[in-house]
């Protein structure tokens, strides 16, 4: 890089950095709002993406083919209309769709960003959620080639889909972002660098990013191309700060240096104890722990996982742990604002309560150490996110394991990138972990433990599951789908893949003169696409 060029860069970087810095927590001749990140976002590769902090981003600067709307319902994104049969939707796009470099935004961007993600060499992390589609499956085992994909462009504002079989959920799948379009002439010269960068990503959503310094800040913009800017009212969103620390983001707050900020147990009782107004929102998503099921794992016996479940107390942990208002006791990994047939599926279909019990945990650790013929059971590494609040669940499974059962656990402290490289790769026995729903319906809970999803992070491989499973995924029938999934809420209970923990919830400190913000299960949480600041 010539001298020159390097000198200019540093001075953006300064100039981002001040402006983010300068800006405040609201600003309402600006229309701007500065915010704070826990976490760098790994990537913003739509195609490649997993965690909660990217999807935030990616789901304000990009869309889909349908979006949620202020209640949290599907609407129309870059499709104005649909027909869906029992094996074909057909979309129909809106003409005014634009990427942020003018160009339009037309069926055959889908086209390519869908036939990426299915491709066995992309390896796309969330493929599996594309099965529904006819031949998905196949092709992503290699079995087809990709143009064999039930995908097709009628023309440039028509985009038809071909089923495998009925599928009475698959338009809940498209405002998740694997389903969201790639330009293939911006996307092709840049590959593995698309979405490392501001520059290296094109946007076609509400807002557009101009500047991101890794590990310090980002910067979003009102996007005039998006295709409903005129109901977009913020015209800036300020990354100012990137902290895991929840004491600094409630000093940050406190000082009007940032308009959200979310709360652990400590800062909760901070707030409340300085008159600041809580808010509380259930997040619906699930923590747990993932145990390590490949060959050779001291966790891939059901005695031990069964005796770490007979140990767990899910009140204690919520209440006594967590301590953070909106946070649920979990004895089902399918959470309770999940539908059954006619009413909430665990109240038509209760989960077994597993109590807790200290003798029988010890007994099965005992016939472990008799059948494997050990002195003692081999020290366990348990996986997590270096925050406090990662690192303080982690010293709690460890005094837990360690005086319940006698069983030393190392805890393994990372980068959220680096725990994401080594939850993939199974470099733990167990890994604390947590699931937020893709859409609305029980199965984006259920696939997790599929036998072929990559995001099976311990690799659980069991032929019932994947059985009843496919009922679940497959049939329109609403009773059938539910009474197959009330058998996988009974081998989670009874083989103990991974270990529920807690519904999670939010405790936060918002703004009071930013409003319109939508907190909600589905979709990019916190959503400030309809949000403004009031005089």
């Amino acid at each position: 890089m010539a001298p020159t060029t390097l000198r200019l860069v540093c001075f953006c970087t300064l100039l981002l950095l001040s402006s983010s810095l300068l800006a405040g927590a609201v600003n309402f001749e600006r229309q701007s709002i500065t915010i704070a990140f826990t976490q760098e976002p790994p990537n913003l590769n739509s195609i490649r993406m997993t965690d909660l902090l990217s999807y935030f981003v990616i789901g304000h600067v990009n869309e889909g083919l349908l979006r949620y709307d202020r209640k949290g319902r599907l609407a129309p994104g870059v499709a104005e209309s649909w027909e869906v049969s029992e094996k074909k939707i057909r979309f129909m796009l809106r003409r005014n769709a634009r990427w942020s470099d003018g160009s339009t935004v037309t069926a055959n961007d889908f086209e390519f960003a869908w036939k990426l993600v299915n491709d066995p060499k992309v390896a796309a992390p969330f493929a599996a959620i594309m099965h529904p589609l006819k031949n998905a499956e196949k092709i992503q085992n290699g079995e087809l080639p990709v143009s064999e994909l039930g995908v097709s462009v009628i023309d440039d504002f028509t985009l038809e889909v071909d089923l495998e079989r009925p599928c009475g959920y698959c338009i809940s799948l498209m405002p998740h972002a694997t389903f969201f379009p790639v330009k293939k002439a911006f996307y092709l010269p840049r590959k593995e660098q698309y979405g490392a960068e501001f520059n290296q990503l094109l946007y076609n959503g509400p807002f557009k990013m101009t500047g991101w310094v890794h590990g310090s800040s980002m910067v979003l913009v009102k996007n005039p191309h998006y295709w409903n800017t005129a109901k977009v009212h913020l015209n800036e969103i300020n990354v100012g700060y990137i902290t895991e620390d929840n004491r600094t983001r409630l000093n940050l707050f406190r000082d009007g240096s940032i308009a959200l900020a979310r709360l652990d147990a400590e800062t909760v009782r901070d707030a409340s104890s300085q008159g600041l107004r809580l808010k509380t929102f259930v997040t619906g998503g699930m923590a747990y722990v993932w145990f390590n099921h490949r060959p050779g794992s001291i966790t891939g016996q059901r005695k031990i996982r069964r005796a770490i479940q007979l140990s767990f107390d899910t009140d204690l942990f919520v209440n006594k742990v967590i301590a953070v208002p909106g946070y649920k006791p979990a004895h089902s990994f399918f959470p309770s604002w999940l539908n059954g047939v006619d009413a909430k599926f665990s109240s038509e279909y209760p989960p077994t309560i597993v109590q807790p019990d200290s003798k029988q945990a010890l007994k099965l650790i005992q016939e472990v150490k008799e059948e494997m013929r050990l002195e003692s059971i081999p020290e366990m590494t348990l996986l997590t996110v270096a925050s406090p609040t990662g690192v303080k669940i982690g010293e709690f499974f460890q005094g837990l394991l360690g005086q319940s059962l006698g069983i030393k656990v190392k805890i393994d402290q990372q980068t959220f990138k680096q725990y994401l490289e080594k939850a993939r790769a199974g470099q733990f026995d167990l890994v604390l972990s947590s699931w937020f729903p893709d859409f609305n319906d029980i199965v984006t809970y259920a696939d997790l433990m599929a036998s072929w999803n990559p995001n099976n992070r311990g690799v659980y491989v069991n032929a019932e599951y994947d059985r009843y499973f496919r009922i679940l995924q497959g049939s329109t029938d609403r009773r059938d789908r539910m009474d197959a999934a009330a058998e996988l809420q009974k081998i989670i209970t009874d083989d103990v893949p991974l270990l529920p923990t807690a519904e999670t919830g939010s405790a936060y400190l918002q703004h009071p003169k930013l409003k319109g913000v939508v907190r909600r299960v589905l979709g990019q949480d916190p959503d400030y696409t309809y949000a403004r600041v009031i005089n």
